[in-house]
């Protein structure tokens, strides 16, 4: 095993015309290498290409082209091997109602050939906080209880690769919580590399220290956290002034202001262009008298909107 738990070469997928849909290309030359024992951000726009990616990693899909390898063992010269590399959480609860968990745990552990001395459902089941519900059929038990049994479901084969696939998606913070602080032992202890899509950008940024943003098939981005936010190079004064301030003032050339609903006052400019100082004396000669002042750095959230608002193409 290299340094790499994914490589991606050349990922291409295009889904074939139905009716009177024209052929569709979900995919359109992925490059993209995930560290092991890494907690990678995968993140993109509704039909950017995340899913169709998501289950060709996990084998459901078949590629049109190009190469994957999933801890070291490419799919198609051993696609056993690299399907038990991975386990993915889906988005959807898809979940045998008439199941318990610990029947559903040991089911799946079954299809993946762990042989019964070998299984950990106990293990799991206490990790995922179902312990107590253990022989509760699946039906009767609470959307964010389903959501934890998918996590035990993704490792019951022990992946050294982990894929989530909007795990907190309507569930409380409590539940949250729960799942990242498992998510961060496994990642830790055990090494296991995260894979995270989300539209929490900022669970993103807090959980992944490298990120990749997928748009239109393509692979627009692909950084650090910390040098994804890097790359805006706005940043934001915010003023909340003594007395009212109407109309907005006269700003110099490269500082926006806006109002904002609490009365404050927001200057925007570009650090490469101007200080936060003059920007400051700018809002001071426009006879401003400041109550208080803080900057503002930007976030995931900004950079995501950044690269993906202005790119066209199909989805």
């Amino acid at each position: 095993m290299g340094e790499n738990a994914i490589e991606i070469e050349g990922l291409r997928k295009t889904y074939a015309a139905s009716g009177s849909q024209p052929p569709k290309e979900a995919l359109k030359g992925i490059d993209l290498n995930i560290p092991a024992g890494s907690i990678f951000g995968l993140l993109g726009p509704n039909g950017a290409g995340k899913s169709t990616l998501i289950n060709i990693l996990a084998g459901l899909v078949r590629k049109s082209s190009g190469k994957v390898r999933i801890w070291g063992f490419d799919q198609d010269v051993n696609p056993r091997q690299s399907r038990g590399a991975i386990g993915v959480m889906p988005q959807e609860l898809n979940i045998d109602p008439f199941f318990t968990p610990r029947a559903a745990l040991e089911v799946q552990a079954g299809l993946y050939g762990v042989p019964k001395s070998q299984r950990i459902t106990d293990r799991i089941l206490k990790a995922i906080g179902l312990e107590d519900k253990a022989e509760a059929y699946a039906r009767n038990l609470s959307g964010g209880m389903r959501r934890r049994l998918l996590l035990g479901k993704a490792l019951v084969h022990r992946p050294q690769v982990l894929v989530l696939d909007e795990p907190t998606a309507g569930v409380d913070i409590e539940l949250r919580q729960m799942l990242w602080t498992n998510i961060r032992r496994l990642n830790e202890e055990q090494g296991t590399t995260i894979i995270l899509t989300t539209h929490y950008l900022e669970e993103a940024q807090e959980m992944c220290g490298e990120i990749a943003i997928i748009n239109h098939g393509e692979v627009i981005a692909r950084d650090s956290t910390a040098a994804l936010i890097g790359r805006m190079d706005a940043k934001t004064l915010v003023v909340h002034p003594e007395t009212p301030v109407d109309p907005l003032p006269q700003m110099p050339v490269g500082v926006d202001v806006a109002r904002r609903r609490d009365g404050a006052l927001a200057f925007t400019y570009r650090r490469g262009e101007i200080s936060t100082g003059a920007v400051i004396e700018a809002v001071r000669n426009a006879g401003i008298v400041m109550r208080d002042v803080a900057t503002q750095e930007p976030d995931l959230e900004d950079v995501f909107v950044a690269l993906t608002s202005n790119r066209k193409g199909a989805a």
